[in-house]
């Protein structure tokens, strides 16, 4: 299979113009996708390929797009409105929730909701508290709303077109530091399923669990332990609803230690919500506590000095990793 490296914003932008291309009732809408093509480039020159019909620029109003999204996917359609950042979702967590994530379950099946909330994520670039929140597993806390957290250029185009198609909403997250990186993505069409882990790397000594900028920062101290003879195993959750945590289990069972590495905060986390389960499945298994690296528990700081300390990174992973070995 032919394969060509490309940035994953690039990736995103392929998934999208093919799925426009292969459904009619595919569109977007959002705040500079048209016009400005994008605030992050993902929707360059669509307005001229599909026309202002297909791709509808918007007022500044989250719940607007999230509302209109909604009303857009039960009337038949399938929207994918980007909300500029995630931290700008709070504003349409109504929408989203309350009907997006509700309305099949409150109609008894005879309507979907067919939609896709596109939004970038991620601390850092001192973008300061208020615009670098990682805020992913408050939405996986709803039952009837997915969200979709892709780690690199091949499985955000893959996961993107799977949510298109899919006949439920979906939060999904682009991790503002991933856009410019390259992978290798293939020519030829292909569909990721919806709610599948995915193991990045194989090892026999500890299994590090992680998902969207968490898998970079896992993969490179997987490397950094290489060289010390310590093999860790890189789960990708890939999806935080649907959550399958098969390959974690498996992986546990095999390694009988863990470290759950998230780009959030650490209190009601997901790393909280991993250990849990790890837990109560394979606590037999277990020879050391599970370890978490996140984000500090504090608003992110202006100062670049300061805001990386507040960061996970590979160091602080193999740290981690050496407190349950």
């Amino acid at each position: 299979m032919a394969e060509k490296n490309m940035p994953m914003r690039e990736a995103l932008r392929a998934a999208l113009r093919e799925e426009m291309l292969r459904d009619e009732t595919v569109f977007v809408m959002g705040e500079e996708v048209g016009a400005w093509q994008g605030t992050h480039r993902v929707t360059r020159g669509f307005l001229e390929e599909f026309g202002p019909r297909r791709v509808r620029d918007t007022p500044i109003s989250e719940m607007v797009i999230a509302g209109a999204a909604v009303g857009a996917a039960m009337a038949g359609l399938r929207p994918v409105a980007e909300i500029m950042t995630i931290n700008f979702a709070f504003l349409a967590i109504d929408a989203i929730i309350n009907h997006g994530a509700k309305v099949h379950y409150m109609f008894n099946g005879q309507f979907k909701c067919p939609m896709v909330i596109r939004c970038a994520s991620g601390w850092g670039n001192q973008a300061t508290a208020t615009h670098s929140h990682t805020p992913e597993p408050i939405f996986a806390h709803f039952p009837g709303l997915y969200v979709a957290c892709p780690a690199n250029a091949y499985d955000a185009k893959g996961m993107l077109k799977a949510a298109i198609r899919d006949d439920n909403p979906v939060l999904f997250t682009e991790s503002i530091a991933l856009y410019p990186k390259p992978s290798p993505v293939p020519e030829e069409e292909y569909v990721l399923p919806v709610g599948k882990s995915d193991v990045k790397r194989h090892g026999k000594d500890v299994t590090l669990v992680t998902y969207a900028r968490g898998v970079e920062w896992s993969l490179q101290a997987a490397d950094m332990l290489a060289k010390e003879g310590i093999e860790a195993e890189v789960v990708d959750l890939r999806w935080l609803r649907p959550l399958d945590l098969e390959p974690v289990f498996e992986s546990f069972k095999k390694t009988n230690r863990c470290v759950v590495v998230e780009e959030s905060l650490p209190h009601f986390s997901f790393g909280s919500e991993i250990a849990a389960q790890l837990q109560e499945a394979a606590f037999d298994y277990m020879d050391a506590p599970i370890q978490r690296v996140s984000a500090m528990d504090v608003p992110l700081p202006y100062a670049a000095e300061i805001e990386l300390m507040a960061l996970p990174n590979a160091q602080k992973v193999v740290d981690a990793v050496k407190k349950v070995l």
